[in-house]
């Protein structure tokens, strides 16, 4: 009986594992369809971030974020946190923001898991439907 337990906790464990957004995405551009890096998602005092923890175009590696404001005014965009403070609401990651760090501006943000591979990013100002979707994909 305890080994029929252990085999139950330890499937519902990796069942739940798998479903969460933390890891490591490739980000896609939803306009041009190019692969533009790595963020690194993760949790810190029950809050989610993202982090750029590669640049896989050559040219942009050591570009800055000129255009953004406040703190991240002008620092790397490696290693720049971009997705900032979301909360879990059910399946959905809301309530943070998102910087695109071409731009140096701040959205909304609204992430949720599609299947075990996939994670939609939408950006947005106001109201959800005034915005635009990534899709990225797990590493």
């Amino acid at each position: 009986m305890k080994l029929i337990l252990s085999i139950v906790v330890f499937f519902i464990f990796q069942l739940s594992f798998s479903q969460t957004i933390l890891g490591k995405w490739k980000t896609v551009d939803d306009e041009t369809g190019m692969e533009n890096g790595i963020v690194e998602i993760y949790e810190k005092a029950g809050k989610v971030y993202g982090r750029i923890i590669e640049i896989l175009e050559k040219e942009k590696k050591y570009f800055k974020c000129e255009m953004c404001e406040g703190e991240d005014k002008n620092k790397p965009i490696l290693g720049l946190v971009i997705i900032k403070g979301l909360s879990k609401s059910g399946d959905i990651y809301d309530n943070g923001k998102i910087l695109d760090p071409k731009i140096g501006k701040l959205y909304n943000c609204k992430i949720a898991l599609e299947g075990k591979e996939k994670l939609i990013v939408r950006g947005y100002i106001g109201i959800s439907l005034f915005g635009r979707s990534q899709t990225w994909f797990r590493i």
